[in-house]
C-alpha cells in the first residue's frame, strides 16, 4: 500500500462521500443526491469558465487585441456579447444574429463533413470490394472476411429498402424490408449492450474506488487502516 499524504487522503475521502451521496439516489430522491447534484453542477460550471477564459478569451481575444492590435477582432467580441443578450428580455432579440452566424458557420462546415462521413465514405466502404484476396495469389478467397462483407452489403440493402417507402412491401422488397428490420433489431441491441456495459463499467470502477482506496485514506488519515 502506498503512503498517502495527508491531502491525498482527505481527497479520496471526500470523493468516496460524493460518490455515495451520488449513489443515494438509487434509494430515492434526498437532500445528500441533492447537494451531490448541485455541487456538481456548479464546480462543473466554474471549471468550464476558467478553462474558457485561459483557452479561448485570453490567447484569441485579448493578447491579440490589446498586445497585437489585431482590432479585427472586436466584430466577433461584438457578437459574443449580442449573445449574451439574450438573458435580458428587452433586448433578447439582439441575439438572433450571432446566432444565425452560428448556424449559418456551422451549417456549412458541418454538413459537407457529415455527407463525407456519413453517406459517400460508408458507400463507398460498402460496395467497393466484395470479397478479399490474400496476398499470395494461390492462397485463394479469405471466406471469411469475404462473408463479413457481403453481410455488410446485404445488411445495407435490405436496410435502405425497409425505409423505401415508394412501393409497396410485397414480394422481394417486402422479404428484404423484414431482413432489414432484424439488422436494424440487431444494431439497436448491440448499442443497448453496449451502453449498458459502460454504465456498468463505471459503476464497477466507482465499487472498486470505495473498496480499495477510501480504507485506505481513512487509514492513513486516522492512523488505523484494514
Amino acid at each position: 500500500m502506498s503512503e498517502l499524504t495527508t491531502a491525498q487522503a482527505i481527497g479520496t475521502l471526500i470523493a468516496g462521500l460524493l460518490t455515495l451521496m451520488m449513489y443515494s439516489f438509487l434509494y430515492k430522491d434526498n437532500v445528500f443526491y441533492k447537494f451531490g447534484e448541485h455541487l456538481y453542477v456548479g464546480i462543473s460550471v466554474g471549471y468550464f469558465v476558467n478553462i474558457t477564459w485561459y483557452n479561448v478569451m485570453k490567447p484569441m481575444f485579448i493578447v491579440p487585441f490589446v498586445y497585437q492590435q489585431d482590432y479585427i477582432l472586436i466584430i466577433p467580441a461584438i457578437l459574443g456579447v449580442m449573445m449574451l443578450m439574450r438573458f435580458i428580455r428587452q433586448v433578447a432579440w439582439m441575439s438572433r444574429t450571432p446566432m444565425a452566424f452560428i448556424i449559418g458557420v456551422g451549417s456549412g462546415l458541418a454538413i459537407p463533413a457529415i455527407l463525407n462521413a456519413n453517406i459517400l465514405e460508408q458507400l463507398y466502404s460498402t460496395i467497393r470490394k466484395l470479397w478479399i484476396l490474400p496476398l499470395d495469389p494461390g492462397s485463394g478467397i479469405w471466406w471469411f472476411e469475404t462473408l463479413s462483407l457481403w453481410l455488410i452489403f446485404l445488411g445495407v440493402l435490405s436496410v435502405l429498402f425497409y425505409f423505401y417507402f415508394s412501393i409497396e412491401h410485397k414480394g422481394v422488397v417486402g422479404k428484404l424490408g423484414t431482413v432489414g428490420i432484424w439488422f436494424i433489431m440487431v444494431s439497436f441491441g448491440a448499442a443497448f449492450g453496449y451502453t449498458v456495459m459502460a454504465r456498468v463499467s463505471l459503476l464497477i470502477g466507482r465499487v472498486q474506488f470505495l473498496i480499495n482506496q477510501v480504507p485506505d485514506a481513512f487509514g492513513a488519515l486516522f492512523g488505523g487502516g484494514p
